[in-house]
């Protein structure tokens, strides 16, 4: 007897259909999977025979072949274990033909004792259930995420045996009501705010303007002067996430194996740190079974790269496209996927290989020769797709201690939220949420100069040098810059402001 359910298959962050097709036969006992199965899929044998025995059920004593199609994609994942055994159990008779199953894509993985474990994906699957106009069976601690997509039916269940009681009949079990954006929505208190930083004005103002265009910033500066703390401040002065945004940050995390919030979506913006030892694929994704890399991972948020120099230079010239694209490709021989990768990139570094180049209060010991080979380690592309690029000085100690604290986190990012708003009513319809996302041709449409901003532009661009990219990098900060004051007109002093921030790669990297 043959049985056929849906379930569903991961393809990078998208979720794909697989009919499972599970027919027993009479015959000496065996058990075969086709379908191009991977080891987690040949290993649901054991999982499948466990959790039916232990749950009180019986196992045929008869050839039994699970088919997976499409037979010619490859099958990856424990999900497809709950559908095998739910197909099986109908065909040996313990679940009558017609249940609701066959109007169900069912994923689900198996403990032994039929208790059912969370599966990496749910919420593309739950927007795969949708579009085929089906409902979802899933384990319960997968509930909360998939029913964030509105259309769709979510039954969650804890184990095997309540399973098949509800196709059976014996147990009523209603969907799970949607959860709306504002019920999944949190805003947690952040642990670190601007307010705790003393000094360092100019840093918090460049915070402010990246924040306010989506920009991405390095942050130059001896040990000790407060890169990474102010970098790891940014999160708290950027704003909201969008339901888009949330949902398509939850599918990449989901897919990625990390664990849902409480709410389901994750409606906080990534804040993700590697370390600077991080492998090429771990940066970019890939691997044996493909999953998003870290650049994913901080999909409409902050990849923070602390001792930017000290990361391999593959690695870092990966990071290029990216920035340009917004997106990734990963290809393999039998597959190519492309991730999102919309983020900011803040990262810090030390001016010299003692870390000490510039410090009031300790020397420098670097040679001019040394000096260059470091910061040579960040190439001129690089430099260039970064936006802002602030020295950070360290303070004296009486200084430290008499410098003010600063304004907290709640009001910069009011003013932050403002100035993103003025640049999402600017682009509606377009694909571009912020002015770090405009194309050449948007940067000439919506950067309108005055008479003395062209001037000042001109005369900047001959004494600095700068790249075409380089050009159009001022331009998009500067138009950040009125938007932060409301301002239609991008004028001189915000042209000024912008160019300041573009004086160290000639400082640095150019002259070492």
């Amino acid at each position: 007897m043959m049985v056929r359910l849906t379930s569903a298959d991961l393809h990078g962050i998208d979720a794909v259909a697989v009919e499972v097709e599970v027919d027993v036969q009479p015959g000496l006992p065996a058990y075969v999977t086709v379908g191009l199965p991977d080891a987690a899929v040949r290993e649901s044998r054991e999982r499948v025979r466990g959790a039916v025995l232990n749950s009180g059920f019986s196992y045929p004593q008869e050839q039994v072949t699970v088919n997976l199609a499409p037979a010619d994609v490859r099958k990856e994942g424990s999900q497809l274990d709950l559908p095998i055994a739910l197909a099986l159990l109908e065909a040996t008779g313990h679940i009558p033909r017609n249940n609701p199953s066959r109007e169900m894509v069912v994923v689900g993985e198996l403990a032994l004792n039929g208790a059912l474990r969370p599966v990496r994906g749910i919420l593309s699957m739950a927007l795969l259930a949708r579009n085929r106009s089906r409902a979802l069976l899933c384990p319960a601690a997968n509930g909360a995420e998939a029913a964030v997509v509105e259309g769709c039916r979510v039954f969650a269940l804890k184990n095997l045996a309540e399973a098949v009681r509800f196709l059976r009949g014996e147990a009523a079990l209603e969907p799970l009501p949607h959860r709306t954006y504002e019920e999944a929505l949190e805003d947690p208190p952040a642990p670190v705010d601007l307010l705790e930083v003393r000094g360092q004005a100019h840093v918090k103002r460049a915070l402010e303007v990246a924040a306010a265009g989506g920009h991405n910033l390095l942050l130059v500066g001896p040990p000790g002067a407060g890169k990474s703390m102010l970098a790891k401040r940014l999160p708290t002065i950027l704003p909201p996430m969008s339901f888009e945004e949330a949902l398509e940050t939850t599918r990449i995390h989901s897919a990625a194996g990390e664990a849902a919030p409480a709410g389901g979506l994750v409606t906080v913006r990534p804040f993700r740190a590697p370390h600077h030892t991080i492998s090429f694929a771990g940066m970019i994704g890939g691997g044996s079974t493909i999953r998003p890399g870290e650049i994913s991972l901080a999909h409409n948020g902050v990849l923070f790269l602390d001792e930017l120099t000290e990361f391999k230079r593959d690695v870092l010239e990966s990071l290029r496209q990216p920035l340009e694209d917004r997106s990734i490709s990963v290809a393999r021989v039998k597959e190519k996927l492309t991730f999102p990768a919309a983020f900011m990139l803040v990262a810090a570094t030390n001016p010299c290989p003692c870390g000490f180049l510039g410090d009031p209060t300790r020397r420098c010991r670097c040679t001019p020769l040394q000096v260059r080979r470091y910061l040579s380690r960040l190439s001129g592309p690089l430099l260039d797709r970064i936006d802002l690029q602030v020295e950070v000085t360290a303070m004296a100690p009486e200084e430290l201690r008499a410098a003010p604290g600063g304004e907290p986190s709640r009001e910069v990012r009011r003013r932050v939220t403002l100035a993103r708003r003025r640049q999402w009513e600017r682009f509606r319809g377009q694909k571009v949420h912020a002015n770090a996302q405009m194309s050449e041709r948007m940067v000439e449409r919506y950067t309108v100069l005055d008479r003395e901003g062209e001037a000042f532009l001109l005369k900047a661009l001959s004494a600095l040098g700068l790249t075409a990219r380089g050009h159009h990098r001022i331009l998009k900060v500067a138009r950040t810059i009125a938007d932060l004051e409301g301002a239609e007109t991008v004028q001189a002093r915000h042209l000024a402001e912008a160019v300041q921030y573009r004086t160290l790669d000639r400082k640095l990297y150019r002259e070492g």
